[in-house]
């Protein structure tokens, strides 16, 4: 696909032109593909602790 213009691209894999334009700006941007990390307030229980949580409520409900 190098050899492959911008053009030609979404024609060969039947994917929109916005798909392709963006992944080519994101590339030349970043360096890769893959998904960066989120500005935002970090999550307050652990995916650890969430499933203590989980675990607890349903011994709790199990014994009601």
């Amino acid at each position: 696909m190098a050899t492959k213009s911008i053009h030609e691209i979404p024609l060969l894999l039947n994917i929109p032109w916005s798909t392709v334009s963006g992944i080519i700006t994101k590339w030349k941007q970043v360096g890769t593909t893959a998904t960066q990390p989120q500005s935002g307030r970090p999550r307050k229980m652990t995916e650890r602790g969430q499933r203590m949580l989980k675990r607890t409520v349903q011994e709790v409900t199990n014994c009601l």
